[in-house]
């Protein structure tokens, strides 16, 4: 691997600072007195109740949660549309896209005066996230050599952790500024890495999927023909889908489809995201201060990169599968530990005090499930729903997250293959070598490969 591919896979991966840092702000803005108090008021109110109250429905308010998950059902829907732009345009300028929208919307965020400012300000960023997380993993797949997509693939994920611990360390600072708008300085910082992906844009080179109709190469070395043939299939051979979402209902490609629906499935309903946005909401409910749950919240996001970074060193190595199986095995234990220790001090009523060493002890055991923490599909539903099925799940909404943890890890070990050094045009080959999905792929199918050696 050259310098420059290091570097314009450092630059591309920083499109995943705007993710991370979003996750981590909002928790941390919908904890703090001075927010709550200009926009929710009645969530204010309620968990400033000094009788004994429901320790799980103090910030019960679809008002709340949709100030969160707002955000995502807009990436969500961008996404579709992000896909378009990216095949035809390619994934700089819908990189550079995505960030010039993020932008937008922090500085509406952060001069907000009104719920629907808020909004708005939200869905913009939304936008701007479903551009960038539809095209920084692709940019990034097709400039990594095959034995390092994995590593530099996390490096993405490394920038979301990063933002995390960034926003969480923001909003521990800002929370205290007298005249309580703390929460403006850490909603309009999102402009930060908003500028940084849409400068990186500008700088970056496209992609040698979209050079190789100009006769061009990016890794930097003289012997590239085996690939660059391979490169020339690939695109003749998408050139012929017209319609690549009917395609995938094809036989052949079933487990690409099922791949791209059950991953992401299955990582959002561990849980990960419900202690990102919610860490510092969180940690208040389970008897921590202002301050005590903003540096819970740090601690997580510590713990959060470290395990990425860990991951990164490990993947390209020990291979996907081990990784995936192993955060699994850590997150059931995290659930089942979590819940059981929350349920023992509140039970099923929500009243009672927890005490300090008892907390902490929470936090170890919640800190241990951030192993894994990606993109999700269906991250507007957790935003969206968690708080309210807190209130009525109690503590056995962790028991709920841990089945759903065990059923995504059987899911990877049974039907997941390793994917190490493999590169991206060759994957059919892994298909047509797994003991469940060959039986979708046909003997005489044409792929990719087979088409750049003949």
């Amino acid at each position: 691997m050259t310098p420059f591919v290091f570097f314009t896979c450092l630059v591309a991966s920083s499109g995943g600072l705007i993710f991370g840092y979003d996750i981590g702000i909002s928790g941390g803005v919908t904890a703090m007195d001075s927010f709550l108090e200009k926009f929710f008021p009645a969530v204010y109110r309620k968990q400033k109740q000094e009788t004994v109250t429901n320790q799980y429905c103090k910030f019960d308010s679809q008002t709340l949660t949709l100030f969160t998950s707002s955000l995502y059902l807009a990436a969500l829907i961008a996404s579709f549309f992000a896909s378009s732009v990216t095949r035809a345009f390619g994934r700089r300028n819908s990189m550079l896209g995505g960030g010039a929208t993020f932008l937008a919307g922090a500085a509406i965020n952060g001069s907000a005066k009104n719920i629907a400012m808020l909004i708005i300000g939200r869905i913009l960023l939304g936008i701007g996230v479903g551009f960038a997380n539809q095209s920084v993993p692709l940019y990034l797949s097709e400039m990594a050599p095959a034995r390092l997509r994995g590593m530099l693939n996390i490096g993405f994920q490394l920038m979301i952790t990063i933002g995390i611990l960034i926003a969480n360390l923001i909003n521990y600072g800002t929370s205290n500024i007298s005249g309580g708008w703390g929460w403006r300085v850490g909603l309009g910082l999102a402009a930060v890495p908003a500028v940084i992906i849409t400068l990186g844009a500008l700088i970056l080179p496209d992609t040698p999927n979209s050079l190789v109709e100009r006769g061009q190469t990016i890794r930097g070395s003289s012997d590239v023909q085996e690939e660059y043939d391979d490169l020339v299939a690939a695109s003749d051979a998408s050139k012929v889908v017209k319609h690549p979402w009917s395609t995938l209902s094809n036989k052949k490609y079933r487990p690409q489809l099922v791949m791209s629906f059950l991953i992401p499935m299955f990582q959002q309903l561990t849980g990960i995201n419900m202690v990102m946005f919610y860490a510092p909401v969180l940690f208040k409910t389970i008897g921590f201060g202002d301050d005590a749950s903003l540096m819970a919240a740090v601690i997580t996001g510590l713990v959060n990169a470290s395990a990425t970074i860990v991951s990164i060193l490990t993947v390209d190595r020990i291979g996907r599968r081990v990784l995936f199986l192993e955060g699994g095995v850590q997150m059931i234990i995290a659930q089942v530990v979590v819940g059981t220790l929350i349920g023992i001090k509140f039970g099923t009523s929500g009243q009672g005090d927890i005490s300090k060493p008892y907390a902490i002890f929470v936090i170890r055991s919640a800190a241990q499930s951030i192993t894994v923490s990606v993109n999700m599909f269906f991250t507007f539903v957790v935003a969206q729903v968690f708080l309210m099925m807190m209130c009525h799940m109690k503590f056995a909404l962790f028991y709920f997250f841990g089945a759903w943890v065990l059923a995504m890890t059987i899911f990877v070990f049974f039907f997941v293959p390793e994917t190490k050094n493999v590169p991206i045009e060759e994957m059919t080959q892994v298909w047509k070598r797994h003991w469940y999905w060959s039986k979708y792929m046909d003997d005489d199918d044409r792929d990719v490969e087979m088409a750049a050696g003949s």
